[in-house]
C-alpha cells in the first residue's frame, strides 16, 4: 500500500510517497508533482509484486569493490580454499581497475574497455613482453560475471549483469600435446632418478588416471580404496563427485607409498619442506624469486624436481598439465568415445574432448568397416 505526504519547503511543496508490502522493505521517494508520485507508487508496487523491482539507489550507492567483497566473503565460506584463491586472483584485478565505480556506471561498453586492457598489459618484462591470452582474458570476465549475477539474482543490487552484453574472446582449439611412447619412457625413468621419492608416483598417477595436478595433490587416504582399485574425488573443478580407477600397475605402488605416512596428515602427498611454490597466478612454473617454504599440513610443490626430470629425460615444451592430455590421447588412440573420454576426465560437456577426436580416426574407420561388411556383404 502507497502512502503520499506533502511537503512543503521554500521552494515550494514536494510530494515523499512511501511504498510498503508485506514481506518486502518499504520503499520511498520523492517528487515535485503528486501526479508523478502516484504513478511512481503505482508502477512500483506492480514491480514488487511481480518480482521486477530494483531499487536504483543500491547501484548508485555501492561501488564494484563492494560487489567483490561480498562476493569473496561468501565464496570463502561456501567453496573450498583452491576455488576460493582463483576467484580472489582474478577479481582482484578487476577491483583495482574499477573498485571506485559505483554498479551503476559499470557499463557494458566499461568492462569491454577494460577487457582490452587485460589482453593489451605486458604481464612479463620489458626485455621479454607477455600478454594474456584470449582463453585468460574470458576466465576474468567469467568471474565477474558470476559476481554481477549474483548481485542480481540474490542482493537485489541492480537489475541487470552488464557482463551479459560483453562479447568473449575467441579462443584457440586448445593445445594438445602428448607423449610418445620413447618420450614417456625416458620421463619416467628421470622420474625414478629423481631426488624427490613421489615424483614417479605422481606422474603414473597424472599419465593413468588423466586427473588434474590438483586433484592429484589434494588426494587424501581416505578418498583412496586400494582393495577396490579406486579413488573417490569429492572436491573436483566443475564441483562435481568422480570415481577414478587405479590402475593395477599403479596399485602396489600406491600401497609401499602408504607404508609410511605423516602423523596428524592425512595427505597422500604431504609437503615435505624445502621446496619452491609456483608462481601466485598458477602458471606452472617456478616463481625465481620465491623462498623455500615449509607447511607442514599443505600439499606437496614439486615443480624444482619435475623440471629436473624434463631437462634428464630431454623432453621440450612440455608441462605438467599435458600429461591430462597425454592420458586422454592415450584413451583416444585406444578407441575410447569422446563420452568415455569426457567421464575419465571429468568434463561436463563432449565440447573439451572434441580436439582428440582425430587421433580416434583408425577406431571410427573400423567402426564404420564392420557397418558396411554386415551390411553392404560382397
Amino acid at each position: 500500500m502507497a502512502t503520499i505526504q506533502a511537503r512543503r519547503n521554500g521552494s515550494g511543496t514536494s510530494y515523499r510517497v512511501q511504498v510498503r508490502l508485506r514481506g518486502h522493505p518499504p520503499v520511498t521517494a520523492s517528487f515535485a508533482k503528486r501526479t508523478d508520485a502516484r504513478n511512481w507508487a503505482q508502477q512500483t508496487e506492480s514491480a514488487i509484486r511481480d518480482g521486477r523491482y530494483f531499487p536504483t539507489h543500491e547501484a548508485k550507492r555501492r561501488t564494484l569493490a563492494d560487489l567483490v567483497d561480498r562476493y569473496l566473503e561468501q565464496t570463502k565460506a561456501k567453496r573450498d580454499a583452491a576455488y576460493y584463491e582463483r576467484k580472489r586472483h582474478l577479481l582482484t584485478w578487476w577491483k583495482e581497475q574499477l573498485g571506485d565505480y559505483t554498479l551503476a556506471q559499470v557499463t557494458p561498453a566499461l568492462v569491454a574497455e577494460f577487457r582490452d586492457k587485460l589482453l593489451s598489459q605486458n604481464i612479463g618484462t620489458k626485455e621479454k613482453p607477455l600478454h594474456r591470452s584470449p582463453a585468460t582474458a574470458n576466465r576474468y570476465l567469467a568471474a565477474l560475471s558470476k559476481a554481477f549475477s549474483d548481485a542480481v539474482r540474490e542482493w537485489h543490487w541492480l537489475p541487470d549483469n552488464p557482463l551479459r552484453r560483453v562479447a568473449k574472446e575467441q579462443e584457440s582449439q586448445g593445445r594438445v600435446r602428448y607423449l610418445s611412447d620413447d618420450e614417456r619412457g625416458a620421463l619416467l625413468e628421470a622420474c625414478q632418478k629423481s631426488e624427490l621419492p613421489e615424483l614417479h608416483l605422481i606422474v603414473l598417477l597424472a599419465l593413468t588416471t588423466g586427473m588434474r595436478r590438483g586433484e592429484i595433490l589434494g588426494l587424501r587416504w581416505s578418498d583412496l580404496n586400494l582393495d577396490r582399485r579406486l579413488i573417490v574425488l569429492n572436491k573436483t573443478k566443475n564441483g562435481e563427485r568422480r570415481s577414478v580407477p587405479i590402475d593395477p600397475t599403479v596399485e602396489p605402488l600406491l600401497h609401499e607409498h602408504g607404508k609410511v605416512r605423516r602423523i596428524g596428515n592425512d595427505m597422500v602427498f604431504p609437503n615435505r619442506g624445502k621446496v619452491r611454490k609456483p608462481m601466485a597466478h598458477g602458471a606452472d612454473l617456478p616463481h625465481p624469486n620465491s623462498e623455500p617454504v615449509k607447511d607442514a599440513q599443505g600439499p606437496l610443490w614439486f615443480d624444482q624436481f619435475w623440471y629436473a626430470a624434463l631437462e634428464l629425460a630431454g623432453i621440450k615444451d612440455f608441462r605438467f598439465h599435458d600429461l591430462r592430455h597425454t592420458a586422454a590421447s592415450y584413451l583416444a588412440m585406444s578407441g575410447a568415445t569422446t563420452a568415455e573420454i569426457a567421464a575419465v576426465l571429468g568434463h561436463k560437456t563432449l565440447q573439451m574432448v572434441k580436439r582428440y577426436a582425430h587421433l580416434s580416426d583408425q577406431h571410427t574407420g573400423a567402426v564404420i568397416e564392420r557397418m558396411t561388411k554386415k551390411f553392404f556383404p560382397g
